[in-house]
């Protein structure tokens, strides 16, 4: 399948699921972004028919651990969890009515949550690529560069907000979370070429890193990216833990493929034969995957619509739990809690399948605990 096609049928599966959402027995509202409507929402069903998805994910390796929210209101007692429901694909399962959700905290089912549908504003770091030690591929990189960046643009909502810079031997910021989406597209559409220089991938991440950890809300950073680091102070190991420590998912656009494949073309191969390229892929997987983010290896830039609305969908989209916590108690000790997807009817896993009645396996990720006087601590169940 193409990824146009792709694209469509993701639009498609987000439409089905609006229409889905908008039944006469209102259950709770359904948002969408911080300026929609509420929607009322069809009483649960016996079996969830869900749209077709490719049946391989887009992103490369294993899914890391995912960041989900949990916040508690003291003065009320309200417990608020943001959560994924996916499939083995790393799909978001849309459709999924309130009287499917069942949760329980310390053991104790909790009667009173309401369920609603989630589309966050997000803050992203855009990290580019921009130098290198050949002139030839210098020129194919920006190219490569400037087409990804710019297609990103595209998928970007209002409330979006975004920042960038571009790396080589030293970083340089293109542009600050105040200018406008309009102004960054115009910078990325205009990069030339860059002169000769290292490629200092390790301490550009830790950089991007260190400026947006302080943003608050749903963030990300978006590496477009040989993976290939030339001299950089610091190690891989240090980038890796950076990543893994941070609070901000990267999601990886690999373009060594791409730049492979040209310079083979162009006759420049031989310049590009002392990299390890399968062992560059491998550290670009292992820094994905410990941020919670995801690596994608396209094998091309011509149309990235696919991709981006996997990233978007996968860092926005969230069902979001709202209960009354039954445990009256004032000790600030960590509570477990468990949610489940099963039949109202008579209590048992929840059956879904796809348009082609292919059964899907749904993969609830959830906070595993919280405390009343503290941060959650994250588990993928």
């Amino acid at each position: 399948m193409s990824p146009t096609g792709t694209h469509m049928q993701r639009l498609s599966a987000f439409a089905l699921a609006a229409m889905l959402l908008s039944g006469s027995m209102a259950w709770g509202q359904v948002r969408y972004g911080q300026n929609a409507r509420p929607r009322a929402v069809l009483s649960a069903e016996a079996q969830l028919h869900i749209p077709n998805r490719l049946a391989t994910p887009l992103f490369q390796g294993e899914q890391g651990k995912q960041r989900t929210e949990i916040h508690y209101d003291p003065a009320t007692g309200l417990v608020t969890i943001k959560l994924l429901v996916q499939d083995k694909n790393g799909y978001f399962i849309p459709n999924i009515r309130r009287g499917n959700f069942v949760v329980y905290e310390d053991g104790v089912r909790q009667n009173t949550a309401t369920v609603d549908i989630e589309h966050a504003a997000v803050s992203l770091g855009l990290l580019l690529e921009y130098g290198g030690r050949y002139p030839g591929l210098n020129r194919d990189l920006v190219l490569e560069v400037s087409r990804a960046g710019h297609q990103m643009m595209d998928i970007l909502g209002r409330e979006d907000r975004i920042a960038a810079w571009a790396y080589g031997d030293t970083v340089k910021q293109l542009a600050d979370f105040s200018q406008s989406k309009e102004t960054l597209d115009r910078t990325i559409s205009s990069l030339k070429a860059p002169e000769v220089s290292e490629t200092n991938l390790y301490d550009a991440l830790i950089f991007a890193l260190d400026r947006i950890r302080p943003v608050i809300g749903r963030k990300a950073i978006i590496l477009i990216s040989s993976g290939v680091d030339t001299f950089s102070q610091a190690s891989y190991e240090s980038a890796l833990d950076a990543a893994r420590d941070g609070d901000t998912p990267i999601y990886i656009i690999n373009l060594g493929p791409v730049l492979r494949e040209l310079a083979e073309l162009h006759g420049t191969a031989g310049s590009l034969a002392r990299i390890d390229w399968k062992d560059v892929e491998h550290k670009l997987l292992e820094i994905a995957k410990v941020s919670g983010g995801r690596l994608y290896s396209p094998g091309n830039t011509i149309d990235l619509s696919a991709t981006y609305d996997d990233i978007m969908e996968n860092l926005k989209v969230r069902y979001v739990i709202t209960y009354k916590s039954s445990n009256r108690a004032t000790s600030i000790a960590a509570r477990t809690v468990r949610v489940e997807l099963v039949d109202p009817k008579d209590g048992k896993p929840l059956q879904i399948v796809d348009a082609s009645g292919r059964p899907i396996r749904a993969n609830v990720i959830v906070q595993g605990t919280y405390s009343p006087g503290g941060k959650a601590q994250p588990r993928t169940q």
